[in-house]
């Protein structure tokens, strides 16, 4: 499929608004794939299918693709490039809006646990870190996920103690994350102004801290990070809530020096900080 030629066909341009830029390079959607390792048993959740021509090649390797598509207007070309797909269902919509588990319910099991599935996206980089947090905050969460964003975003995502980011404490303490490849701005159309990533998110069966200990995870290191210049006991002091003396024990408790930075600590440092920030919360696993 002509990516111009289909776009000219059905009379559309792409949506700056929306961020659209069709990914044209053939080797790129070979990479997708195979970080996706896929089988004929998974059923994958695709956001942005665009044009559909992912969503054919995924559909080969998978035994139901579940695409969400925010523009209305790729609906009909999508009912075209997917003619013949019969394991492929289209919902237009807003992913940021949409509950992963309403559109997995004909695959949930007799226990009301969702079947395995997998993510694979193309998210324009002004959802990146929204689209991520509502994926992996789900009620039922993605067993991988394989996601084209801006290189940079990956490269904060993938980062390792000594240059973390929130947003790498935010992914990583539910999934192991790799940057599978780097995508350059001419495999798109049209042509963006920064180069993209293939990204990887294995998932943990089971978040590196509690349930109950997430939303208060979420406090410390938004805390923590807010002001990252700044040595971790003032920053926490600053924007948690809590008095110098309760933060400076919490660190002694955790074995954590009050003189680090928040980019420094490790995604255990992390866990054990939070559950003794917080310890009417519960305990760290």
């Amino acid at each position: 499929m002509d990516v111009r030629s289909l776009l000219d066909r059905y009379d559309i341009r792409p949506s700056k608004g929306l961020g659209q830029s069709f990914l044209v390079a053939p080797w790129a959607y070979e990479r997708i794939l195979a970080a996706a390792q896929l089988t004929q048993q998974d059923v994958v959740l695709e956001v942005g299918p665009g044009l559909g021509t992912l969503t054919r090649r995924l559909a080969e390797q998978a035994l139901q693709v579940i695409a969400v598509e925010l523009d209305a207007r790729m609906i009909a070309i999508l009912q075209d490039t997917l003619a013949g797909c019969g394991n492929v269902t289209v919902h237009q919509g807003d992913i940021l809006e949409t509950d992963p588990a309403t559109l997995l319910a004909p695959w949930l099991g007799g226990q009301g646990d969702a079947a395995p599935y997998k993510v694979v996206a193309n998210l324009p980089y002004y959802i990146t870190s929204r689209a991520l947090r509502h994926l992996l905050t789900a009620a039922v969460r993605p067993q991988r996920m394989v996601l084209m964003v801006q290189r940079e975003v990956a490269d904060r995502i993938v980062a390792a103690p000594g240059d973390m980011s929130l947003l790498a404490v935010s992914v990583q303490v539910f999934g192991a994350a790799e940057r599978v490849c780097r995508v350059p701005a001419e495999a798109f159309y049209p042509r963006p102004k920064v180069d993209s990533a293939v990204l990887a998110v294995e998932l943990y069966p089971t978040p590196l801290v509690p349930e109950t200990l997430l939303e208060p995870f979420f406090r410390a290191a938004r805390a923590g990070f807010q002001q990252k210049r700044k040595q971790l006991h003032n920053s926490l002091v600053a924007n948690l809530g809590l008095g110098r003396e309760a933060v400076e024990r919490a660190l002694e408790q955790a074995s954590i020096a009050p003189q680090r930075r928040a980019q420094s600590l490790s995604m255990e440092e992390w866990a054990r900080l939070t559950a003794t920030l917080f310890p009417e919360a519960g305990p760290a696993a």
